[in-house]
């Protein structure tokens, strides 16, 4: 089994392949995903939906991690996310923090200035 490091970063690799079903494939049947500037999302369908929302306007995506730490089931990942929507390129600084189960995510929250964001796509 890989180590919960793998796994996130496994997923943060697959997100340069913009399927959502791989994505939400990555989250326990309970999963939640928290935005932290939008609600919490929790469940494989409710995560299909919201991931696939902003995967809409992706052209391309590549997140690169600048740190990454992990402890038994917590895995922190600092990264900025290299995005472009349509030909707009967005390069958003994050942090992710991931709470894993069973080889799967349980939790992940995402941190980040949503002012870095909208500036960027204007």
């Amino acid at each position: 089994m890989a180590s919960n490091e793998e796994i996130v970063r496994r997923f943060i690799a697959a997100w340069s392949r913009l399927n959502v079903d791989e994505l939400v494939g990555f989250f326990t049947p309970d999963g939640t995903y928290h935005n932290m500037m939008a609600k919490p999302v929790s469940g494989h369908e409710a995560l299909r939906q919201f991931i696939g929302g902003f995967l809409r306007g992706w052209t391309a995506t590549d997140w690169e991690i600048v740190n990454i730490v992990a402890q038994g089931d917590l895995v922190i990942a600092e990264r900025v996310d290299r995005t472009k929507l349509g030909e707009k390129q967005v390069d958003l600084p994050c942090c992710g923090v991931f709470e894993l189960s069973g080889g799967k995510i349980k939790r992940w929250r995402d941190y980040f200035d949503l002012a870095t964001y909208t500036r960027a796509v204007g």
